[in-house]
């Protein structure tokens, strides 16, 4: 296991997707053993799902640094994209939900399919429970492997609350850490917004985090 007293200097989430700044657990490790061992893979169709801020876009941007592919951005997919992914052997279509195209990406799949290309398509929720319409798209989708990553385990939510409070250039002693880890919901998103509202309390209160300011914030 990484020191994570290192991760405060370590992490750029904003511009690093090496694998040396993600940090992998028991949360997300079985995501990253399996990209890392492409294209060994029982099936060419990867759906990885996770709330938001779980690290997906992390992920395929270590992908994407090892093997050849184009990412996508499900909100503006269209028919040109269909043929700007011939060169490409790997398709990463991001955010994918029911707001969209659905004879589009069934024909993205059918190229997928026909021209032995992999596609890892990223989702909120797994790509089987999303509502879609179209028969022979929702067909589609039983095909996927299915990959979630799992909610932060403790380690994970130290990395990420760490990692959060050194992208603000604060340092705050472990113990604070460990009280936060046990007193919030066991959530990315929620651990984002919690460090937002800590740091935006410490700079209104002009004094800096400590357990009372944590304790406020937390309705305690």
């Amino acid at each position: 296991m990484r020191d994570l007293n290192q991760l405060i200097i370590k992490f750029d989430y904003k511009q690093n997707f090496k694998d040396d700044d993600f940090y992998v657990s028991s949360s997300n490790g079985h995501i990253f053993s399996l990209l890392n061992r492409w294209p060994d893979w029982e099936k060419n169709f990867l759906n990885i799902s996770g709330e938001k801020f779980s690290g997906k876009t992390h992920l395929i941007n270590i992908f994407l640094k090892k093997f050849n592919g184009i990412k996508i951005d499900s909100k503006r997919f269209s028919n040109d994209d269909l043929k700007n992914i011939k060169p490409y052997q790997n398709i990463i279509l991001e955010d994918l939900d029911n707001n969209i195209d659905e004879k589009l990406i069934y024909s993205l799949l059918n190229i997928i399919d026909l021209e032995n290309k992999y596609i890892i398509i990223t989702s909120k929720v797994p790509i089987v429970n999303i509502k879609f319409t179209l028969n022979d798209l929702i067909s589609r989708t039983k095909n996927f492997l299915l990959f979630d990553i799992h909610k932060p385990d403790d380690d994970l939510m130290f990395a990420l609350i760490l990692k959060n409070l050194s992208d603000r250039q604060i340092t705050v002693d472990k113990k604070l850490i460990n009280f936060i880890i046990k007193r919030i919901e066991r959530s990315y998103d929620k651990i984002f917004d919690f460090i937002y509202k800590v740091d935006e309390l410490s700079l209104k209160k002009k004094k800096p985090i400590n357990f009372k300011i944590i304790s406020e914030v937390l309705g305690e």
